[in-house]
């Protein structure tokens, strides 16, 4: 599932982050948004869009690219809530997802340098997203993970 930029009503193209990205991060417990045949993943257990991931029980540490669009922000409640991962998401700072999710209750921000080039599912990288890329840090450890990941941005602690 990873991160979704809609073609047209019919089709769906997934993004998947690139995973020299996220080996930077650390180890993850669970990934609740894999794809289906995903060509490399990025935690132990991984749900994908068969199992629901918002349908079951979170653990760990959690590595997150929702799918992007309408239903995002449910995503990211329940990554707060659970208040142990990372996401990454469009950086739109402005979006009622950013006030009711992110500003008060994430720990630390990375806002990653120029755009990512995302691999699609046949595991070749092909493409970057129409706007820039933040990683979201929910948990102390996570925030400290962010920080020194060397991943290039701008980091930003916000507890």
């Amino acid at each position: 599932m990873d991160v979704r930029f809609e073609k047209s009503k019919e089709t769906t193209v997934e993004w998947l982050t690139p995973p020299e990205l996220v080996i930077k991060l650390g180890k993850f417990d669970l990934d609740p948004c894999t794809p289906v045949k995903p060509p490399f993943v990025h935690a132990k257990i991984n749900f994908n869009l068969n199992d629901n991931g918002l349908s079951k029980e979170w653990f760990g540490r959690v590595y997150m690219n929702p799918p992007y669009g309408k239903g995002m922000e449910i995503w990211m409640e329940k990554l707060k809530i659970h208040g142990n991962g990372i996401a990454l998401i469009f950086a739109r700072t402005e979006t009622k997802l950013f006030f009711n999710h992110i500003w008060n209750d994430a720990h630390a921000i990375l806002f990653v340098k120029g755009r990512i080039k995302f691999y699609n599912v046949d595991g070749e990288q092909k493409g970057t997203p129409g706007a820039p890329s933040v990683f979201i840090a929910y948990g102390e450890e996570n925030a400290i993970a962010l920080e020194k990941s060397d991943i290039e941005g701008k980091f930003i602690k916000l507890k």
